[in-house]
């Protein structure tokens, strides 16, 4: 542990109501949406998944940085929170298997962290009030200036952050000589969903946010997949676009979170902000096909209009959120597409949705 002075810091959220802690290490300014994950593991997957691109995450855990970090959990090159806010940071790990330490690790990607706030107190209120864009800071005593750089940041309502976190050029992921080949837009892609699609066999081509159908079917894949990522999907017409053309032609088709939001848009079914989301790795979710039950991993601010989805001739609702009643699943009754509100590849269960990856290949034999 490098023992340096502790810096006082503050949360300040979007209504004007403020909390303290610590900074960790870095000192300085960060803003974004404040949401909370409640999974007790994983924090370092949380990190670096493209979904929470722009949000200030708050962990329900108590103890963050225990069992410092591993190279290959990565989900993402890089840390993809706008900041982290925790109740006990540990700066010693005790894992065996761990290459570095959280503190290092936020370190060398620039991360701006807060320990030692009442996250019990913050999660409550966020529950209560719902997610909001807050700011945490070192300069405890800059609050009026503080509001007016926070009064600019743009609401994640019509937000569009998928170009942020998508892949400039098209990429390759699996064995070339696999028997399948999908092609797989990336929209906030995470890596262990390549795993996932690689281990069954399949190549994968991962496509910029912006790649239109044509270039995507140039390549000649055997299916088709949306990924996760952050922000609105209403404004992601170009994905859209892709969605409907392949949904068209009838082709193999799967959406995961985001993906799933934009295959809902391309047939006409709208899209809505939750109050304060869905993030965390004990979702649970009935399989209505199956009636079996399935421990989920969510990390979603946004989710589709079940009524609308209700009324569909085309859509038949799969998966439903047994807290809240939510969509957490469609698939569409004459096109080979389907889709999931949840991550199938994170594995809380942990093997209670890895059959979706399976169903998915199915469909591309099938066609």
């Amino acid at each position: 542990m490098k023992y340096t002075k502790r810096e006082k810091a503050l949360i300040l959220l979007a209504d004007g109501t403020i909390f303290y802690g610590k900074s960790i290490g870095k000192k300085g300014t960060a803003f974004g949406e404040v949401c909370f994950n409640t999974g007790t593991t994983g924090y370092q997957e949380i990190f670096t998944d493209p979904s929470y691109f722009g949000q200030l995450m708050v962990t329900t855990n108590a103890h963050i940085g225990n069992y410092g970090t591993l190279t290959e959990e990565v989900e993402s090159n890089s840390v993809k929170i706008a900041g982290l806010i925790c109740k006990n940071f540990s700066f010693n790990y005790s894992r065996v298997g761990a290459d570095d330490s959280l503190e290092n690790f936020f370190e060398k990607h620039n991360v701006m962290a807060i320990s030692d706030v009442d996250t019990r107190a913050l999660v409550s209120y966020i529950r209560d009030n719902g997610a909001m864009n807050a700011v945490i800071s070192t300069e405890v005593d800059n609050i009026d200036d503080l509001k007016s750089q926070l009064a600019k940041v743009p609401d994640m309502k019509g937000l569009e952050l998928a170009s942020k976190v998508s892949t400039k050029e098209p990429y390759f992921y699996g064995d070339e000589n696999a028997k399948y080949k999908i092609a797989a837009l990336d929209i906030g892609i995470k890596t262990n969903i390549l795993r996932n699609l690689a281990k069954r066999d399949s190549y994968i081509k991962v496509f910029p946010y912006n790649t239109t159908f044509e270039e995507m079917s140039a390549w000649n894949p055997d299916g088709y997949f949306l990924s996760n990522g952050p922000g609105d999907p209403e404004p992601l017409a170009e994905a859209q676009a892709v969605a409907k053309e392949i949904i068209k032609r009838d082709l193999p088709l799967f959406g995961i979170c985001l993906g799933h939001q934009v295959i809902a848009l391309a047939n006409g079914i709208s899209t809505y902000k939750m109050h304060h989301g869905h993030r965390g790795i004990n979702h649970p979710v009935k399989n209505l096909i199956t009636g079996k039950g399935e421990i989920t991993s969510q990390n979603h601010g946004f989710a589709i209009n079940r009524e609308e989805t209700e009324r569909h001739p085309d859509i038949e609702i799969t998966h439903v959120h047994l807290n809240d009643h939510t969509v957490a699943g469609i698939k569409m009754k004459s096109k080979n597409c389907f889709s999931v509100q949840y991550h199938p590849e994170a594995s809380p269960g942990p093997h209670d949705s890895s059959y979706l990856f399976d169903q998915f290949i199915e469909n591309i034999k099938r066609n």
